[in-house]
């Protein structure tokens, strides 16, 4: 009796049921990326208001009653103080309260759909009478609208989810996985910073962390992969690409920031190699490192565990041979 029950032997059937996985796969895959987008708005987004005690506490109680549960909002006595906390990344905008009327001080920086989103907010606030816009942190001038950054970001994860999966099938020996994995990471940090930085002018801030900010990621993302694939094989590699691409990518809020997206998915996207990512590249090259700690954490800890994993596992069949089918006996392709 054969040990595996569910073969296949008609190519009709197999072609039928992998339409319909596929299929099936398809249907899963676009609400978990459209959803995301078709959903963004404000939920707790930090905010400042900024101004004399009265003035500023009648502007965030407007600010509250207009979008409720939209907007955390921080008072602050004064501008300087307001700039402060953008340039901190503690908030993405103040409302700065003055005598003649409402300023807005933004962060594009840090978002560029929500420093937009504000500025109609601001508009709403002050009655529709113009409101003055200081970028207190800019976006890179090259990209103002944050796009490039976005779709720059892309490739970094596609690329290391690409080199984990190749590590764990093609090279055998724990030594050299790791050895791949390390060299890959330090080529994707010089490769990227020179092409985002130097090519394009997507980032502004200093080559070298900008590279290093990009290693540590390629490293978390390519050793998350290769440690889960020497771990459990091609599974592993499966259960890599779906924390790193196919969940990890819409929940990052690499184009938007994670208070826009449904909660709890906008935190969790956080504690993911992509979004911990791109929020880690967005305070290198803006911020000059300022919000870096937790993402910094995050991906130090994913890049450990690879590594460990890479180390532990088991998966030893990179680089062998396939087996030789017996000319004698019909092929069969089990399911």
């Amino acid at each position: 009796m054969s040990a595996h029950p569910f073969r296949v032997r008609s190519p009709w059937l197999l072609a039928v049921l992998l339409a319909a996985l596929a299929v099936a796969v398809q249907a899963l895959l676009v609400p978990l990326f459209a959803a995301p987008a078709a959903n963004l708005a404000p939920r707790d987004l930090p905010v400042a208001v900024a101004g004399p005690p009265p003035a500023a506490t009648e502007l965030a109680d407007r600010l509250a009653a207009a979008r409720p549960g939209a907007f955390e909002v921080t008072t602050l006595p004064d501008a300087a103080a307001a700039d402060r906390a953008l340039r901190d990344r503690k908030v993405y905008a103040a409302f700065v309260a003055g005598p003649d009327g409402i300023a807005l001080h933004t962060a594009p920086a840090a978002s560029p759909t929500v420093a937009a989103l504000l500025a109609e907010a601001a508009a709403q606030l002050s009655a529709g009478r113009p409101v003055p816009v200081v970028q207190v942190v800019p976006a890179a001038p090259d990209d103002p609208r944050g796009a490039g950054f976005a779709a720059g970001f892309l490739p970094l994860a596609l690329t290391s989810m690409l080199a984990g999966a190749l590590l764990t099938f093609l090279v055998a020996g724990r030594g050299a996985r790791l050895l791949g994995l390390l060299g890959y990471a330090v080529l994707a940090g010089l490769a990227g910073a020179a092409v985002l930085h130097g090519w394009l002018g997507v980032l502004t801030g200093d080559p070298v962390r900008e590279a290093g900010a990009i290693a540590l990621f390629a490293l978390a993302a390519a050793g998350l992969v290769a440690g889960l694939g020497a771990l459990l094989g091609a599974p592993g590699v499966g259960l890599g690409a779906l924390l790193v691409f196919l969940v990890g990518n819409p929940l990052s809020a690499v184009s938007a920031a994670p208070e826009l997206l449904p909660q709890p998915w906008g935190l969790v996207g956080q504690f993911l190699p992509v979004g911990a990512g791109g929020t880690l590249l967005r305070s290198t090259a803006y911020f000059d490192g300022a919000g870096a700690y937790r993402p910094l954490a995050v991906l130090a800890g994913y890049a450990l565990l690879g590594l460990l994993l890479v180390l532990a596992g088991r998966f030893r069949t990179g680089g062998a041979a396939a087996p030789v089918a017996d000319p004698g006996r019909p092929a069969e392709i089990t399911i």
